[in-house]
């Protein structure tokens, strides 16, 4: 945000969830917990409304409040200032995370083409994503997942070390990690020893087969986490949810020199070209094959892994996109 800075923004963060919040919101039970969180989440949005009128756009990530209606983005819509929606997956589409699966029926995902009508500029993360949002509006800019390039920098590792596979990812998308176990565990019943695996996330959980349990995700210990890797995963269905994902955990493997394995679905397609900055994997053989081909080759990962840093400096770094963001900003700015 320091670039919007620089061109003459100020910028006001009103955040639903802490990050306290967040850790319970997404657990088992703790229903009066949650209730409780979701009216502290309405006080704040209706803090937000009485000021509305304060500012010159108001931005709304995904949501204003969980909650299935839109009152607060129609409020900020007639406010004096524009509102920009910003979504970076299908969350038009039912997908309840497991722990709150019993209260799903709060949620109306039919309301995301409500607030992009609203909207007086519609950011998306993909071309997926974008064809749905041009149903409602025809103001739409696909700005694609970036990442700050200095703060993500490659570490050297010890090159005598076992090869680490990784995954990171949320309470979520755990499911996905779970469909790559079986041809993890059959590398790790070929090689043993010479191959370990982690797994980074917010979730609890261990895989005696594999050898290991979870690496609790930590904001000043992630890429710290992530450089310990040799090989990064992101399996996925192929589902229309999966469709609208953006392809951040590739693109974090990526800017870390490390070489990737990604299912070819949506995004992924167009973030890798397989066999030059990374790898496409659909069937249990081809991961397997690729998976192994890296695990017995250092140049090959290193070849992959630099090209796929030089890859996310081009097109998915902050430097890259972050002009686009301000001067769309500034246009609509002009546009009053």
């Amino acid at each position: 945000m320091s670039y919007l800075h620089e061109r003459g923004f100020e910028i006001t963060y009103s955040p639903l969830l802490s990050a306290w919040d967040d850790n319970r919101f997404y657990r088992k039970g703790n229903y009066m917990l949650k209730l409780a969180i979701g009216i502290k989440g309405l006080i704040i949005r209706t803090f937000d409304w009485v000021r509305a009128n304060r500012f010159d756009i108001i931005l709304v990530y995904r949501e204003a409040h969980f909650m299935g209606n839109t009152f607060f983005e129609r409020k900020f819509a007639k406010s004096r200032a524009k509102l920009v929606f910003d979504f970076d997956d299908a969350i038009w589409l039912n997908d309840t995370s497991e722990a709150n699966a019993n209260l799903s029926w709060l949620k109306r995902p039919a309301k995301t083409g409500e607030i992009a009508a609203l909207a007086d500029l519609v950011i998306v993360g993909n071309q997926f994503l974008a064809k749905y949002a041009t149903n409602f509006s025809s103001q739409v800019l696909v700005i694609p997942t970036t990442i700050d390039t200095q703060y993500h920098k490659p570490a050297p590792k010890d090159e005598n070390a076992p090869v680490c596979i990784g995954w990171t990812g949320s309470t979520t998308t755990i499911k996905h990690f779970q469909e790559a176990l079986p041809f993890l565990i059959q590398l790790k019943e070929k090689y043993n020893s010479h191959v370990t695996f982690k797994v980074i996330t917010d979730v609890m959980a261990e895989w005696p087969e594999l050898g290991i349990k979870t690496t609790p995700w930590n904001a000043q210990t992630e890429i710290d986490d992530l450089n310990q890797i040799d090989i990064g995963i992101m399996p996925l269905p192929n589902d229309e949810w999966s469709q609208g994902k953006c392809g951040f955990k590739g693109i974090q493997y990526m800017a870390l020199a490390k070489p990737a394995v990604m299912s070819p679905v949506g995004v992924n397609n167009d973030i890798v070209k397989n066999g030059v900055n990374g790898f496409l994997a659909q069937t249990h053989g081809e991961w397997l094959e690729k998976l192994t081909q890296l695990i017995e080759s250092p140049q090959l990962r290193n070849l992959l892994g630099s090209a796929g840093r030089k890859t996310i400096e081009e097109n998915y770094s902050l430097h890259t996109q972050k002009v686009i963001l301000a001067d769309a900003l500034e246009n609509l700015l002009d546009s009053r």
